[in-house]
């Protein structure tokens, strides 16, 4: 009996028996945690804390009396002697008959002095006969009861049900394999398949402490071993492979051990919040490349890969060992170094690549080039291991390395699951040394869900999606671009060297082109297209930034573009490279708005690209069309060309340059029915105009005022609508037209909910009728992850001579009402808005407004473009300062 146990017993009041527990497990803790701030073996720390409360526990069971057929069995996590500061605490209470009526009183008083010690106790109470039963249906009560210890009581029950639950007895150990494998694909699956999360969780991600568990309950349901290390004599595992499982172990355990400690109670998530004060509390710091929370992340995240391919290898060694132990053998021999077994590429020999090291790239030739080959024995990838230390200056200037490289790159299947291959077994990170730096390495913010080597993999993945039948429908203009390409491998090129100088400090767009020359001209590439790869790196943001922060309506814009391009070529790959590289940055970015603007763009620029770069764009001619064709419709609905000529007499030339023929003679349309010109005329409508179908327009006509964009910005926060563009034009008889293109709060357009759109017509009506009577700013919750991202609001002002008018970018964190204030600040500083571009990037928005003062002429006054800014800073930053701290 313990010092706790014999002076419990002398404690009669269950208060005073609380007050004890409460007092030692406190003290413990406090000391635990103090080794932990002090650095001490986190192993140490875990197992200390659950022999702390096996302590109490059996001093509690010791108060109550137990007869010979009942026994306190610690079972799970904290059966293994693990346990974290908030961990659950699994325990069962196990009989011999199942007969729990004689200990009804006594268990009753036992779980409840548990809660009051606030233990966080699951517990069951079963006979071993329902246990086996239970164990028999249920995979994870079958785990359970393996990791199963007796802290109080009649050891032999705990030894007989241990016997009736053998793989003899119930799930033997091939169902076993099976039955866990599907658990994790199905965990795994749940995180996207990738160690790379957001905000991880570091028990049960890919990579995570779950991952290493697995490993261990096979081992031990099929070779009967208690501990990782015995399955060295087995050869399944090496010294070098068990330092791995262990030094990721202790790192996960360090992390999650803090994470419990930060939140104060269980939390097992990598939060955006915990990261930064993590990587604070481990030693991180700032530097002039990278942030200390993204160093921090970038060590996990090559922990949990490390661990993650670990956990790869020994699945496939217990998957040759276990399932396919009984199957025929089918070879087929690929040349003197490979075969393939049974579906899996392996070596002839174990002194292959020590003899070879070309071979080290030769497999993964030969890998995309075959379909028979659907993996790697596990055997090779441990040689692959071993052996990409070989990898060095000689073997990347080794001709054939290069040759072997280039026809990765020019095969015509696998191409991405094979640079993956090569990126998982450690080989690409070694061949290309300045793919191997970014490998892990996070942007902390919300844009970017991906590390920039995952981010990498899946945008070459998206463009060899692009050559898919069943992916046309999602992207047709890159389907058809990438399908008809002579040398998709200089795309290929240019997604693996985009981003590969992020981290570095600098432009990473101008330094990845130097990198993705120098290997160009290393792997023998004509000029041409080295050139070619070296320049869409380069631009490889051109076209998102155009599209998303220009208006492309603009004929100027586009002519511009336009000889930023340069030919038709450049304009398909650059095209491509752009829908590939949004949809892998995060595919919640990729809607049907953002698709228009790019297809627009691709389609205004190939048609300037035609006219001849000397004479890309003729306004006059445009407008001539464009009325051209708005007459001839409106003619065929009846119109008489001097009435439509009164009409458009008010308008300036930017109305009919920015908008397509079907828009004019559906405002034309509705402004010539509309009779009472005193009050606002509202349409809505779903884009007609195929460039533009991801989006839902909404027309305003009315007399102009002052607080029009304000009002009409705060109605739509109100009506859960997002503008994502706005086209503003004054007449010259007082009246506003403007159009706003919008999505719902999902980023979708409204579609045909006549219901929806009759409610948004009212609505606006109503309060462009009384501006006076502005509509009360929204004051949603601003979702946690945003909240976190809250960084100071940047402005910039210049002047656009071409257009008249001053360009004023925001770039600010995303929350409610922000157009609608930006909009009063307008009111308030007599400034008139021409048009705006709305772009939300992730936590993030970036949006650019043409604007005048109220003379319609640019603001060169320098004081008031400062005061402008600065009291558009102010009123954002000290609305995101009076949130909510909502979580």
């Amino acid at each position: 009996m313990t010092a706790l146990a014999a002076q419990a017993q002398t404690l009669t009041q269950a208060k005073d028996r609380i007050s004890l527990f409460r007092e030692h497990l406190q003290k413990k803790r406090e000391e635990l945690d103090e080794r932990f701030k002090a650095d001490d073996s986190i192993s140490d720390i875990i197992h200390s804390r659950a022999k702390t409360v096996d302590e109490v526990l059996r001093a509690a069971w010791g108060l109550y009396p137990w007869g010979e057929d009942i026994a306190l069995v610690a079972v799970g996590g904290y059966g293994r002697g693990e346990l974290h500061p908030y961990s659950d605490i699994d325990l069962l209470i196990l009989l011999e008959d199942g007969n729990s009526e004689d200990y009804r009183d006594a268990l009753e008083s036992f779980i409840a002095l548990l809660w009051d010690l606030n233990l966080d106790i699951g517990h069951s109470v079963r006979s071993i006969k329902q246990c086996i039963k239970t164990a028999s249906e249920d995979i994870t009560v079958a785990t359970n009861i393996m990791e199963s210890r007796t802290l109080a009581g009649n050891d032999q029950l705990l030894d007989t049900l241990l016997e009736a639950t053998t793989p003899e007895k119930i799930w033997p150990s091939r169902e076993f394999f099976r039955a866990k494998w599907d658990e994790q694909i199905a965990r795994h699956r749940k995180y996207a398949n990738s160690e790379y999360n957001l905000e991880p969780n570091v028990k049960s991600c890919p990579g995570g402490l779950r991952d290493i568990q697995m490993i261990g309950w096979i081992a031990k349901r099929h070779y009967g071993v208690e501990s990782l290390s015995d399955l060295l004599p087995l050869g399944f595992l090496r010294e070098e492979d068990l330092s791995i499982l262990r030094r990721g172990r202790d790192y996960l355990w360090t992390i999650r051990y803090a994470l419990h400690m930060l939140s104060g109670r269980e939390e097992d998530r990598l939060l955006f919040d915990h990261q930064r004060e993590l990587a604070r509390r481990f030693g991180y710091e700032d530097d002039d490349a990278r942030l200390a929370v993204e160093q921090f992340m970038q060590r996990y995240y090559r922990m949990a890969l490390a661990l993650g391919e670990l956990n790869d290898l020994m699945i496939q060694h217990f998957d040759e060992a276990i399932l396919r132990a009984c199957e025929a053998e089918t070879i087929l021999e690929l040349n003197p170094r490979f075969r393939v077994r049974n579906g899996h590429i392996e070596v002839t020999n174990k002194n292959v690549f020590k003899k070879t090291p070309t071979a080290l790239m030769e497999i993964f030739v030969l890998m995309a080039q075959h379909d028979t080959v659907d993996g790697v024995r596990a055997s090779t990838i441990r040689l692959i291991r071993d052996h990409r230390e070989l990898v060095d200056d000689k073997f990347r200037a080794d001709p054939r390395n290069r040759r072997f490289f280039m026809e990765i790159l020019r095969s015509r299947n696998k191409v991405a699951l094979t640079l993956r291959r090569m990126m998982r077994f450690g080989v690409l990170g070694k061949y290309l040394p300045e793919f191997g730096q970014i490998i892990g390495q996070m942007q902390h913010d919300l844009f970017h869900i991906y590390s920039v080597d995952a981010h990498t993999m899946e945008l070459v993945k998206n463009l060899r999606r692009f050559t898919y039948p069943d992916h046309e429908e999602k992207f047709p203009v890159a389907s058809r671009i990438v399908r008809r390409m002579d040398k998709p491998e200089l795309l290929y090129l240019a997604g693996l060297y985009h981003d590969v100088a992020k981290g570095r400090g600098g432009d990473h767009s101008t330094l990845g082109a130097v990198d993705a020359r120098v290997f160009c001209e290393n792997h023998g590439l004509s000029n041409r297209d080295t050139n070619l790869v070296s320049w869409l790196v380069e631009k490889h943001l051109l076209m998102s930034a155009t599209a998303q922060r220009k208006d492309i309506s603009d004929p100027d814009v586009i002519r511009d573009f336009a000889l930023e391009i340069g030919d038709q070529v450049r304009l398909d790959y650059l095209y491509a490279l752009t829908v590939a590289d949004i949809n892998a940055t995060n595919p919640t970015l990729w809607n049907s708005w953002r698709a228009s603007l790019l297809r627009q763009l691709y389609a205004e620029t190939k048609r300037a690209l035609r006219r001849g770069l000397e004479n890309v764009i003729d306004k006059q001619d445009w407008i001539v069309d464009t009325q051209r064709d708005a007459m001839r419709r409106l003619e065929d609905h009846g119109f008489e060309e001097e009435e439509v000529r009164a009409i458009w007499n008010d308008r300036g030339e930017d109305y009919f340059l920015r908008e397509r023929a079907d828009d004019v003679v559906w405002h034309t349309r509705a402004i010539a029915r509309h009779h009472d010109m005193s009050k606002p005329l509202v349409l809505v409508k779903k884009s007609s105009n195929v460039d533009l179908e991801g989006a839902t327009q909404i027309f305003v006509h009315t007399l102009e005022h002052d607080n029009l964009f304000a009002v009409v910005a705060a109605t739509m926060e109100q009506l859960d609508l997002n503008i994502v563009d706005a086209r503003i034009y004054s007449s010259t008889t007082g009246y506003s037209l403007d159009t706003f293109y919008v999505l719902d709060a999902d980023g979708k357009p409204i579609g045909d909910d006549e219901g929806r759109c009759q409610t948004i017509v009212d609505f606006l009506r109503e309060q462009i009728e009384h501006p006076d009577r502005f509509p009360e700013m929204i004051s949603k919750r601003t979702p946690r992850q945003m909240r976190l991202f809250s960084t100071p609001t940047r402005t910039t002002m210049a002047t656009d001579i071409n257009k008249a008018c001053s360009v004023l970018e925001v770039i600010t964190p995303d929350r409610p009402g922000l157009l609608a204030r930006v909009g009063r600040i307008f009111y308030e500083y007599e400034i008139k808005l021409m048009a705006a571009k709305i772009t939300t990037l992730g936590e993030r928005v970036e949006d650019v407004f043409f604007i005048t003062n109220k003379k319609k002429q640019p603001i060169k006054d320098l004081k008031l473009c400062e005061d402008i800014q600065h009291a558009i800073c102010k009123e954002l930053d000290e609305q995101a300062a009076a949130q909510p701290n909502y979580t």
